[in-house]
């Protein structure tokens, strides 16, 4: 007898996760054994249930798709289904990975089951797939408007607007609010790009400021500087984060 494979829904909108329940009786050898409304929810239940294939919707409140997809260490096959987000198509068609265009038929749900049973022999190869994607949307010109961070058991969600510095820590980045910090697996390079630069400036290799947090800038030596924050914080300056201080600052 063949083990069954096992899959979570999660979708905010019942009737969309009723759709796929009512689909999947179609395929006996798939079990579901979780269905969840949020992103925060289905980041548990994925950690607790290991499932082979996750349905997974892209537009959610608090917590998308796209952003459940970085917090999840162990990424099962991963079928998306998205509603009307062209550039989310886009990121799918180059990267190859499955998704379905709400709202979809029984056959165009068969076909998104069948390239995943395939993906499930082939894990490795769904894995550079879904790294793709990541590389593709980290790629993109928006503005983040929030960052997603998982902390052990807990997720965080961290708006923008109270992002007061920015500091990286080898293959991650200390994101600073004034009440706390966060860790998170992106880049400087990430950040300097997707905030927005009448916000934020980059003063240096390691650091990222808000501009409005500059209480003033010090020499600390015949060509050096450093900045000193309204929390208190004196971060180093470069010769080319002085230039881009000023630059800002001179407007």
């Amino acid at each position: 007898m063949n083990k069954k494979r096992t899959v979570v829904i999660v979708d905010d909108e019942a009737p969309a996760r009723e759709v796929i329940k009512h689909y999947l009786r179609d395929f006996p050898s798939l079990e579901v054994v979780a269905e969840c409304s949020n992103g925060f929810d289905a980041v548990k239940a994925i950690q607790r249930h290991r499932p082979d294939l996750l349905f997974l919707d892209v537009q959610m409140p608090k917590l998308n798709g796209f952003e459940m997809l970085e917090l999840l260490e162990e990424p099962p096959v991963i079928v998306f289904s998205t509603a009307y987000d062209q550039y989310a198509l886009k990121a799918f068609e180059v990267n190859a990975a499955d998704y379905l265009l709400k709202p979809f038929s029984r056959e165009r749900f068969r076909e998104a089951v069948e390239r995943a049973t395939q993906a499930l022999q082939n894990r490795s190869a769904h894995k550079r797939t879904l790294a793709g994607l990541v590389r593709h949307l980290d790629a993109g010109t928006e503005f983040l408007q929030r960052v997603a961070v998982k902390s052990g058991a807990q997720i965080f969600v961290i708006p923008v607007q109270k992002l007061t510095w920015l500091e990286a820590q080898d293959d991650y980045v200390m994101l600073h609010t004034r009440e706390d910090s966060f860790l998170k697996q992106k880049t400087m390079k990430y950040f300097e790009t997707h905030l927005d630069p009448k916000e934020f400036v980059r003063i240096h290799r390691s650091h990222i400021v808000r501009i409005s947090e500059i209480q003033r800038i010090e020499q600390t030596g015949k060509e050096s500087y450093a900045v000193v924050l309204a929390g208190g914080q004196t971060l180093p300056v470069s010769k080319r984060g002085h230039a881009r201080l000023k630059a800002v600052l001179d407007k």
